[in-house]
């Protein structure tokens, strides 16, 4: 009776270990299944950065000729006031984002100065979006989004007069056709503008 009882004993423990080593080397263990959530993770993040980035994209040019059409067709004469309907919403919803859906962590100004900086690159970014706002009632959507593709040469530019930090020769040399091809924009620009008012 008990050698038969340690008879199952032996035959269940060792057909376990077998069991064991059979998921193990076919890669069915906790590892693998770990492996393949994290897989899973990774694509469900890279979709939803890409849907993020296509979301921008085209709201950004939505947003533009909206604004030109506002501006310029439709003879709306108050580019600040538009401006500040932007900027209104962009509080809102990034409020609601924050605090309700949680998207992003909430932060709280720490000192006087952070508040100074945040006040201040707040005020340039609103006078950019003036300025640009207004071009539209007398630019192509085109023309300015040409003029703006120089953003990144000058900010290298003022980047090194300001702080004389120097980036690598690469980022100018890639700037270099940018800056080119606006240039020759802008002539072409100019000279429909002109041919266009010589037939007037």
């Amino acid at each position: 009776m008990s050698t038969h009882g340690s008879y199952s004993m032996r035959s269940k423990a060792s057909f376990e270990n077998e069991g064991k080593a059979a998921v193990k080397e076919s890669g069915g263990g906790g590892s693998g299944g770990k492996n393949g959530k994290t897989m899973s993770s990774n694509s469900k993040e890279n979709l939803f950065i890409c849907f993020l980035v296509t979301l921008w994209y085209s709201s950004n040019i939505g947003v533009i000729l909206l604004n030109k059409y506002l501006l310029s067709n439709y003879g709306f004469k108050f580019p600040i006031f538009l401006t500040m309907c932007h900027m209104s919403a962009c509080a809102v919803f990034s409020y609601i984002s924050i605090v309700f859906f949680k998207v992003v962590p909430q932060q709280m100004i720490k000192s006087r100065s952070q508040f100074m900086k945040i006040a201040t690159l707040s005020l340039v970014f609103c006078a950019s979006v003036v300025g640009g706002n207004i071009s539209l009632r007398y630019l192509a959507v085109s023309f300015n989004q040409a003029v703006g593709a120089t953003t990144p040469f000058f900010t290298a530019v003022f980047a090194y007069l300001a702080t004389l930090k120097r980036e690598a020769w690469v980022t100018y040399a890639a700037l270099v056709p940018v800056v080119a091809g606006v240039v020759i924009a802008s002539g072409v620009c100019s000279i429909g503008i002109g041919a266009l008012i010589t037939d007037l």
